[in-house]
């Protein structure tokens, strides 16, 4: 939609303004546009330029939510681009041909005359504020700081990720033993999980499932998974029994188990951003130092 916006807005401001040089000079339509395109060029351009500097950065930004960013700024700076290149060569042309002096237009009455006698009361209207702002800029300075400092109290306070955690009433455990654990070690610690959650965690946990030969990591006897259900919404209203706080307990718990590795997590706030919530660390090893290094590091 800002897309669309962005296209056409720039030929409206051609069209209106040959429209006003006809009919506040009396000029005819070819030499009304030479003269509006005098006029608004460098307008054109230079708001072409500062949505340039605001947009075009966000193509370089990285991650995944970079490429959601990239998309949009690809798309915005190419809809302004053509809006302008549309208003400075193919919007003078049409107007130098199609438009007609005032003169020649039937009087404006009806649904369009009174449109438009409302809307330049509503001009001139906005036109007397914005001198009166401007005669009393303290006054109207001291409100612009008053909102600055809401905006920065409303930012410290709202989640400040792309996208902020989510309770959807289930959790992801994984688990992982050394390679060559038998699928017996496996099943009893999945068995450990289950026992954690339907008895430490029996207010707030619904059910749980388990599957042993495959995880995240893929599929082996020394793995296993636990999907977690937990009680409807209206049950846990309560800050200590939001998925997080419930994952972060499990965490807890589950790191005194010696044989394995075990994970609580949340799955993702949107499908397809990864198996499960928050961030994954990756440790690259780009000066070949070895693997003896890279353990160690």
């Amino acid at each position: 939609v800002l897309a669309i916006g962005l296209l056409v807005d720039d030929a409206i401001v051609v069209v209106e303004n040959v429209e006003r040089v006809m009919q506040e000079e009396g000029l005819p339509p070819k030499e009304a546009t030479r003269k509006s395109m005098h006029e608004i060029t460098g307008a054109l351009i230079g708001i072409a330029t500062v949505l340039s500097a605001v947009f075009v950065p966000m193509a370089f930004f990285g991650g995944s939510t970079g490429i959601i960013y990239r998309q949009f700024s690809v798309t915005i700076v190419s809809a302004m681009v053509l809006s302008v290149l549309v208003a400075l060569v193919l919007t003078p042309a049409l107007c130098a041909t199609i438009l007609r002096p005032p003169k020649d237009h039937a009087t404006q009455t009806g649904p369009f005359g009174w449109f438009n006698r409302v809307f330049d009361r509503g001009t001139l209207a906005y036109r007397d504020g914005s001198h009166g702002i401007i005669n009393r800029s303290w006054r109207f300075l001291a409100v612009f700081l008053a909102i600055v400092v809401a905006v920065g109290w409303m930012f410290a306070r709202l989640p400040s990720s792309f996208l902020p955690e989510e309770d959807q009433g289930i959790l992801i455990t994984s688990v992982s033993l050394p390679v060559g654990a038998t699928q017996d070690r496996t099943e009893r610690v999945l068995a450990e999980v289950t026992d954690h959650y339907l008895n430490q965690e029996k207010d707030v946990v619904d059910g749980v499932f388990t599957a042993s030969g495959f995880g995240f990591g893929g599929a082996g006897q020394n793995v296993g998974i636990a999907f977690v259900r937990l009680k409807d919404f209206d049950l846990r209203k309560s800050p200590a029994s939001a998925a997080q706080a419930i994952a972060g307990r499990a965490m807890g718990a589950f790191s005194k188990i010696r044989d394995a590795q075990v994970f609580a997590l949340a799955p993702p706030a949107i499908q397809g951003f990864g198996n499960t919530n928050g961030f994954d660390f990756y440790l690259q090893d780009v000066n070949g130092a070895g693997h003896d290094a890279l353990i160690q590091t």
